[in-house]
């Protein structure tokens, strides 16, 4: 696989890391962290003007779509400037549901304006004690004279206190843990009966419980056909778990860099601690395990949007199981390396730790996505079988 970018690509990723050390420094980050919102609007903004909110948008609703790797390019960039603006939540997973679920009038009212920044939209499907199966959602909606009424609980919903547009799953038929049967519906946040618990997670995003309880809901709420939403939602996941494989891989860069510039100024006995053999030896470690993310995540952004969907989940959960050793191997070392203070606010290198970590855990952990690859593998064929089964 070529992993070299384009003239136009190469200039992207240089644009976004320009913007992201002139507007998104340590401090600077701080303090939008500390803020009552938890991201920055102005931030929201300027990535608007770069055109990186229309990634997953086609050219008809003012994006350039398929753009695979530019997507990788920016996530790669966010991760080493670790960014907590809700661009994986909104401008990927929800925009890719919009593009591929939305009616023509929904996708002609919400694209342009999630393009402009001007609208944030945020899934809520995963629910308590679901252990990341996209398949079981308990949540119902009714059918109410032509509408809706939806009741239900949704946990952990990323960036949902910053969304003026919810995607909220719902089970319109079907068992408990069926593919089928599971519609998707578009609620605004201030709907009645709806209602969310904000918090802030492991690594300082924002997310929420969102509590439905008997929310009406119009006819033309609904996304895509009644009980048909579930390919979609798999596909749209894909695309996020490809996303945070770029992520991870620009947050393990910057914590490498940052490990190696300490035991390069750290002194003990006289002499820097990178003179050690066996630092050493653990920095090489650090730097295999991210090479080989990085090559996986290349694959991941490729095969994303492949059109045949055990392809696409074998290679998706096959890089998020090497992304996922990685995070943990490189955030853990780092912190080692650094000593004490590697736990402290006051150094970065701890916030890409705490950001590795929920990443690792995030859109299915690495045992999910082994046990999802496994499940995935080609059929063997007619003759290896009969052997086997000999």
């Amino acid at each position: 696989m070529d992993l070299s970018f384009t003239p136009e690509q190469q200039l992207l990723a240089d644009t976004v890391q320009r913007f992201l050390a002139d507007r998104y420094g340590f401090e600077a980050r701080r303090a939008i962290l500390r803020s009552k919102e938890g991201w920055s609007r102005e931030v929201w903004a300027g990535l608007a003007e770069l055109g990186l909110l229309g990634l997953q948008v086609t050219e008809e609703h003012g994006g350039m779509a398929p753009a695979p790797v530019e997507t990788m390019v920016s996530m790669t960039a966010f991760g080493r400037a670790l960014l907590v603006e809700p661009y994986l939540s909104s401008a990927v997973v929800a925009t890719a549901l919009v593009g591929d679920l939305g009616s023509k009038s929904q996708r002609a009212e919400w694209l342009p304006a999630m393009v402009a920044g001007e609208l944030v939209a945020a899934l809520a499907h995963g629910e308590p004690g679901t252990r990341h199966d996209l398949a079981r959602v308990s949540a119902t909606a009714a059918r109410h004279g032509d509408g809706w009424v939806l009741s239900g609980h949704k946990a952990v919903a990323l960036h949902a206190p910053a969304a003026g547009l919810l995607l909220v799953s719902a089970r319109t038929g079907g068992s408990a843990a069926a593919e089928a049967g599971i519609s998707l519906f578009a609620l605004r946040p201030g709907a009645r009966g709806l209602s969310l618990v904000p918090y802030r997670t492991f690594d300082g995003q924002i997310a929420a419980e969102v509590r439905l309880e008997g929310v009406a809901a119009g006819r033309d709420a609904l996304l895509g056909p009644e009980g048909g939403a579930f390919p979609a939602l798999e596909a749209a996941c894909d695309l996020g778990v490809a996303a945070l494989c770029a992520e991870a891989v620009g947050a393990m860069q910057a914590s490498l860099d940052a490990t190696l510039d300490y035991v390069k100024a750290r002194k003990q006995f006289g002499v820097p601690i990178g003179k050690f053999q066996a630092l050493q030896h653990r920095m090489v470690d650090m730097l295999m395990h991210l090479e080989q993310a990085r090559s996986m995540s290349a694959l991941a952004a490729m095969r994303a949007g492949s059109a045949d969907p055990r392809e696409r989940r074998r290679s998706v959960s096959a890089a998020k199981v090497v992304v996922g050793k990685a995070c943990r191997f490189v955030g853990q070392q780092s912190v080692q390396l650094h000593g004490g203070m590697g736990v402290t606010d006051e150094v970065m290198v701890s916030h890409h730790f705490r950001r590795l970590t929920a990443i690792e855990l995030s859109l299915g952990d690495t045992e999910h996505h082994l046990e999802r690859f496994v499940a995935n593998a080609p059929a063997a064929p007619a003759g290896r079988r009969g052997e086997e089964n000999a």
